[in-house]
């Protein structure tokens, strides 16, 4: 963002611009998060049908684990290269590209016959899931001032976990139909990149990187992440990126299955098994709402980087905690609901990564770092999905010692003005 443009200490001082793209980006999280659990909702029993098998067949696991994993590596190719398309052709006509690529093929998705046709379409929907965020990221970073940006990000971040209700609610919703039906809500987002291609325009700072680069020969390219003065930030912002999401997307992904593991659920019919998988997702989801305005409070007081050290160090001990041992449903729904509020962390990247990296880097860099975790997260549901880890509590501890490393090498992240204007 320029930052000589005005504070704006109050809202009434947003200009309507702001309002739009704050609108757009907050339209297309909200989207983000009811595509992205559309199948962890109906994964098991989807799956089964297909494959016209039990819903407890060990094949069943693990071809649901292959689909997630070409999910979470499809999110990590398009997070790069939706970044380059953003950084190339702008953030609004990228934000409605990507948009479009995932509600296209989430809704696609009701026509697939085979398990490994579910596995396309859901890889092809996340290239465009993966590019949304760091094209959102990016355009809100250039429009609106830099005192809001904390709260932006909790906003942003609850567009998330507003949209994963909606998934729930739908799911709620068609329990008695067939669970293909459930991807035909995914078609829904497509409605709204008419008005993003009409009534968000690119912004001001992009179109002068833009000019300045094609007076210079200068373009968006993946390989310039690593050249000198920029290397450094690309190198350590993967880490931390990999780390923690690896070990989130574990969470997000396999504590439903464990839950379902457990020998006071195993009796319960399908049905009950339906209705707890929404209510329990619906905890953590309404618990990761306060928590992004919780993080965004703390990063306005200590800044963003020791946030995100402390908010990955508080996800890892409440979750080793929680796994360490069995427990039953009474006991680890507490744990849960701690875990929702730790999950506020990752609404920090939002503001905070963009930033790093030189405007006509801005999407690509963003785009790549934050995704890259993904494929680590993609080859860690495919192990335990196999059943080499057998015992899904002790994937999820293991998972959770991941946020230590990560923590660690948050440090090496450089410090943002916000933090040190706080700090003082």
């Amino acid at each position: 963002m320029d930052e000589t443009q005005p504070a704006a200490p109050r809202l009434s001082s947003i200009s309507s611009q702001q309002w739009r793209s704050g609108t757009a980006a907050w339209l297309g999280w909200f989207f983000d998060g009811l595509d992205m659990h559309l199948y962890t909702l109906v994964a098991t029993p989807f799956v089964a049908q297909l494959m016209v098998l039990g819903v407890k067949d060990p094949e069943v696991r693990a071809k649901s684990a292959y689909i997630m994993a070409a999910f979470l590596f499809g999110w990590a190719v398009g997070g790069g290269f939706f970044g380059v398309v953003g950084d190339r052709l702008g953030r609004s006509r990228a934000l409605v590209l990507t948009i479009l690529t995932y509600s296209c093929f989430t809704g696609l998705a009701f026509f697939v016959e085979t398990w490994w046709q579910l596995g396309i379409c859901r890889f092809l929907a996340a290239l465009g899931v993966g590019g949304e965020w760091a094209v959102g990221a990016a355009l809100l970073a250039e429009t609106w001032p830099r005192t809001w940006r904390p709260w932006l990000a909790a906003v942003l971040q609850t567009a998330v976990n507003v949209g994963v209700m909606a998934a729930t609610l739908a799911n709620q919703l068609l329990a008695d139909q067939p669970p293909r039906t459930l991807f035909l809500v995914g078609l829904l987002p497509a409605l709204c990149t008419l008005w993003i291609r009409r009534g968000v325009p690119e912004t001001a700072e992009w179109h002068a990187a833009k000019a300045q680069g094609l007076a210079t020969g200068q373009r968006a390219r993946i390989r310039d992440l690593f050249a000198p003065g920029v290397c450094r930030v690309t190198l350590v912002s993967m880490g931390v990126c990999a780390g923690g999401l690896t070990a989130h997307w574990a969470f997000m992904f396999w504590h439903i299955q464990q839950l379902r593991s457990l020998p006071e659920v195993q009796s319960w019919t399908a049905g009950e098994q339906a209705v707890l998988a929404s209510g329990i997702l619906l905890l953590v989801m309404v618990t990761s709402a306060l928590g992004n305005f919780l993080l965004a409070a703390l990063a306005r007081r200590i800044g963003y980087r020791r946030a995100i050290i402390a908010g990955f160090l508080t996800y890892g001990a409440v979750m080793a905690t929680c796994y360490a041992e069995p427990r039953t449903l009474g006991q680890i729904k507490p744990f849960l609901a701690a875990v929702g509020l730790c999950q506020g962390v990752f609404a920090l990247f939002t503001m905070y990564l963009p930033a790093l990296f030189p405007t006509l880097l801005r999407t690509t860099g963003a785009g790549f770092c934050y995704n890259i975790g993904r494929i680590a997260a993609a080859a860690g549901a495919v192990v335990s999905g196999l059943g080499i880890l057998h015992d899904m509590r002790w994937v999820l501890f293991s998972a959770a010692l991941l946020f230590f490393p990560a923590a660690g090498l948050a440090w090496f992240l450089p410090r943002d003005r916000v933090g040190d204007a706080e700090a003082k």
